[in-house]
């Protein structure tokens, strides 16, 4: 009897074993999400869009809290007419799907749009779809934000 009860604990735990490192490699992954998103943040406070460009997929689409719907080169040509004077996020969360995942936040930014040097000073919320493509790389392939009404 000693022997199943040993048997049957061994089957457990490693029917265990996959879900066990499969909460690691979560783990993992919404750090790195996390810290992509932070290199987004960074290119808003250094006005620098450029440097995001690489974390958009080609086929980024992005709808912006006026409802507009832009793509990744307009998307980029929009950042670069904007200078910042502040940006931050706040509240950032990431839960992951796999090979998807899904990062909320919020989001304070003040400075000028360069188009028509037009103060902005906003407060949004918002949410990224993350991919993991083919070639391993993390890309964001869908963004959305809704202004918050205080």
């Amino acid at each position: 009897m000693k022997k199943t009860w040993a048997w049957l604990l061994l089957g457990l735990l490693a029917l265990g074993a996959p879900s066990w490192a499969q909460a690691q490699q979560s783990g993992a992954v919404e750090k790195a999400i996390a810290g992509l998103e932070n290199q987004w943040l960074h290119s808003q406070q250094t006005n620098n869009p450029d440097t995001v460009a690489p974390l958009l997929a080609e086929k980024f689409v992005n709808t912006g809290s006026d409802g507009k719907v832009t793509n990744k080169a307009q998307t980029l040509a929009n950042a670069k007419m904007r200078k910042y004077t502040s940006a931050e996020y706040e509240n950032v969360q990431v839960t992951v799907f796999g090979d998807t995942a899904i990062a909320t936040g919020g989001y304070k930014g003040k400075g000028s749009d360069g188009t028509a040097n037009k103060p902005f000073d906003e407060h949004e919320r918002w949410t990224d779809t993350w991919v993991m493509m083919p070639n391993g790389q993390w890309q964001c392939v869908a963004t959305h934000s809704s202004t918050i009404k205080m």
